[in-house]
């Protein structure tokens, strides 16, 4: 059950960090975000790789903000 909610938290902020616009706002997400998909991935809720794949898509995606 508390797997879900991380994960599902994690989600969410995702969805949340993609839908912004500038990269003042972003920034601040994305390390929280990192740092969601490193827990979940240490603790076997996603892959690992997977976890990597996201991060670095959003890395990406933050910086090609302006």
């Amino acid at each position: 059950l508390r797997n879900r909610y991380q994960a599902k938290t994690t989600r969410n902020a995702i969805k949340r960090l993609r839908g912004t616009t500038t990269k003042v706002d972003a920034a601040p997400l994305l390390s929280k975000v990192i740092s969601m998909l490193d827990r979940l991935a240490k603790k076997n809720v996603i892959h690992k790789n997977k976890a990597s794949n996201n991060k670095s898509k959003l890395t990406k995606f933050v910086n090609a903000l302006s």
